[in-house]
């Protein structure tokens, strides 16, 4: 009976072949994929069944099959997605029928005794989750062969469970039902939602998720199982026919084995058997005779199938063909191989150093503007070192102002600590070669960053050239690397110390007489002009009676020198400021004070006022005030200097002209020295960098990769 049900289960002949030359090739891309680990690109067509743990999915299964072949139990009983592929063989010339299976991991051994299957599924299932109801994602791959099946591929999924037993997880419903979506959300993936008749169809797991996965429902197929212990008084009539729940593709039910049958090893022919007998027993299911059964959904199930397979093969075809060029393009890129081993040991030689000539020149067309494959949309090679040194080195040096960094209080003090303990008559070079060698020790830095540039840019370009040629060599590819790294290491480092050395130069050797300095005179002719034109008229200053400077008693001046003795020396003030001197109290002067007693004979033994002035004071008290200025000394204290000394505020007009002079001095020379550094440095950087490595990579790639 399961051979009649199997041979009618065939689609017509004109569909036969479609999924007789598809399947067989989905089935091996799926194997190739699943050996490498990694997930298809491509959407195979293949069947889901999905439903409620212990809801009749694999007793469904079986009934396809025709075989007992899976693991049964009142528990759990599949605890790992099975993929299980269908293939259909011929029968032997004497109409003998040869049926085995295959798992994927263990290639070449052929299982003739379907028992043995079975016991390899739970086995397996056993070393990767443990015999404790654990479940895991990972696949058993199983191959089935038989004239009694059609080709498809088929997918038993873990039944979805509540409450975790075992060592299953707390959150096993949720990852239960993310592993079944992960195959059913395929657009090529039929869904069979597995109901049992005796549980209310609105509370159905499988139908739920399901129309999560497919809401328009155009890729599932409802299947009621079970019917045979429904209570008494009710059957599925109305399931069936879709008015509890619609469904596009309707329902079948089916009548499995029981926990009985399958502990007394009732066969499924026999199973088969007692289903069409229990449909014909019952009259409620009188006309629905293409709802019921086994064979019917295995029918169903077909032309669904074709339809599928018919609706996806312009798509999978296109995929495939792309796939292929993609491929077959990367096969090319590859070369040809080599016929003989005799060849292969004679020509690796003479190929490395066709690889290696091939890539040198390569590395200098590139650099010298001559590949082939010139890009237009951006700069490459030697057009972006080009442009490191003309848009980015020079044009920065251009921008920078050798003053920029010193103020006027810098430069007039470093003018007077060259002029040491005396006022200077003229403006002093020892300043201006101070500052000018730190403004030379700028241009260091840049100039070493730009080495640093086209090291990288070398870099880059070394990266770029023979890439498709070298894709079949990827130690050779690995190698090459490192050898021309080092290589431009080891030449960047001259480069450094070349540029070193011409900082060093133009520091060491301040070249006054270069034809291009401005010049001694030339700069304070500039400086006298540009005070000139920046002078503002001050107001004249007048003494308090009205009278001018000059016309002052000559002893007023006097007193008025003595009163700043203390607060402006040689025109170096304080840092923290300075406190005005008191001035002298004038007194009325007496008679032993005139003119008369204060001369020469005074000096020599004449009449001593200072002894008389002593006594005066002796026999005065200490408190009393003294109003004769010539009957006493005043001490006059100077403060002390503080540690750090500053030019006062006030500048004078000769010391803005030295500030001036300074600055133009500076601005020319620098301008030297910067055009000699923009023409020096990338020629440093092209003879001991870019030219010596087009020069000689070739020969250290054969000293290092040649042997």
């Amino acid at each position: 009976m399961a051979e009649e049900a199997a041979a009618s289960t065939p689609p017509p002949s004109s569909a036969a072949p479609l999924g007789a030359s598809v399947i067989p090739i989905a089935n091996k891309l799926q194997d190739i994929f699943a050996q490498l680990g990694s997930q298809s690109a491509i959407e195979l067509p293949q069947v889901a069944v999905v439903g409620s743990q212990s809801s009749g999915k694999s007793s469904v299964l079986e009934s396809l099959v025709g075989r007992d072949f899976l693991p049964r139990g009142s528990d759990i009983c599949t605890r790992r997605p099975l993929v299980l592929q269908l293939l259909q063989t011929k029968r032997k010339p004497d109409g003998s029928e040869e049926e085995y299976g295959e798992f994927l991991h263990l290639p070449g051994k052929r299982f003739h005794d379907f028992s043995e299957i079975r016991r390899e599924i739970q086995a397996e299932t056993d070393r990767e989750v443990g015999a404790n109801k654990g479940v895991s994602d990972k696949q058993i791959r199983l191959k089935i062969f038989s004239p009694n099946v059609l080709d498809i591929t088929l997918v038993d999924l873990p039944g979805i469970t509540k409450v975790p037993v075992g060592d299953q997880p707390s959150d096993i419903e949720a990852r239960i039902r993310t592993m079944i979506m992960s195959y059913i959300k395929q657009p090529s993936c039929l869904i069979i939602a597995v109901t049992p008749a005796n549980s209310d169809l609105a509370n159905s797991d499988a139908l739920q998720i399901a129309g999560n996965a497919d809401p328009d429902g155009y890729r599932t197929i409802g299947v009621i199982t079970k019917l045979d212990i429904m209570d008494r008084g009710t059957d599925a009539r109305n399931l069936l026919l879709g008015k509890v729940i619609p469904l596009r593709l309707g329902y079948i039910g089916v009548v499995n084995r029981s926990q009985e049958d399958i502990l007394l090893n009732r066969s499924i022919k026999d199973a088969l058997l007692a289903e069409e007998k229990f449909f014909r027993s019952r009259p409620v299911y009188n006309g629905l005779a293409d709802r019921c059964g086994v064979h019917q959904l295995a029918k169903k199930l077909n032309q669904i199938l074709v339809q599928h397979i018919k609706a996806i093969l312009p798509g999978l075809k296109s995929r495939i063909s792309s796939a292929l060029v993609s491929v077959a393009k990367e096969h090319a890129s590859y070369g040809e191989i080599t016929e003989s081993k005799a060849c292969i040991f004679a020509g690796q030689g003479a190929l490395l150093l066709n690889i290696l000539s091939k890539y040198c020149e390569a590395f200098s067309s590139v650099v010298e503007g001559k590949n082939e494959e010139m890009s237009t949309s951006e700069l490459s090679g030697g057009a972006r070192i080009h442009y490191i040194f003309q848009l980015i080195f020079v044009k920065s040096l251009e921008e920078v102002d050798p003053c920029e960094d010193l103020t006027d209080d810098d430069i007039r003090t470093a003018i007077q600590n060259a002029t040491g303990p005396r006022c200077a008559l003229f403006v002093p070079e020892v300043p201006f070669e101070v500052l000018i060698r730190r403004q030379i020790a700028r241009l260091l830095d840049p100039s070493l960053q730009c080495a640093r540039f086209i090291y990288d840019e070398l870099i880059k370009v070394s990266h770029r050239c023979m890439v498709n040629e070298l894709q079949r060599f990827p130690v050779l590819r690995k190698h090459m690397d490192q050898v021309i790294g080092n290589f431009l290491r080891e030449g960047l480092e001259p480069s450094e110390t070349m540029i070193g050395h011409i900082i060093e130069m133009e520091m060491d050797y301040i070249n006054t007489s270069h034809p291009n300095f401005i010049g001694g005179s030339k700069a304070v002719e500039l400086a006298n002009q540009q005070i000139k034109n920046s002078r503002v008229p001050l107001p004249i200053s007048r003494s308090k009676d009205g009278l001018e400077p000059d016309k002052v008693p000559t002893s007023e001046r006097s007193n008025k020198s003595r009163a700043i003795l203390a607060r402006q020396v040689n025109g170096i003030v304080a840092d923290q400021g300075v406190r005005p001197v008191a001035d002298v109290e004038k007194v009325p002067s007496t008679g032993s004070t005139s003119g008369s007693t204060w001369g020469i004979s005074s000096l020599f033994g004449g009449t001593d006022n200072r002894s008389s002035v002593k006594e005066s004071l002796t026999n005065k008290p200490y408190s009393e005030p003294i109003h004769n200025m010539e009957e006493t000394f005043s001490v006059i204290h100077l403060r002390e200097p503080p540690p750090v000394l500053r030019p006062s505020e006030d500048r004078s007009e000769n010391e803005a002209t030295e500030i001036a002079i300074t600055k133009l001095l500076l601005r020319s020379y620098y301008d030297i020295v910067r055009k000699n550094i923009e023409d020096s440095v990338p020629k440093a950087i092209m003879h001991f960098l870019v030219n010596h490595t087009k020069r000689e990579l070739h020969n250290v790639f054969i000293k290092k990769l040649y042997r």
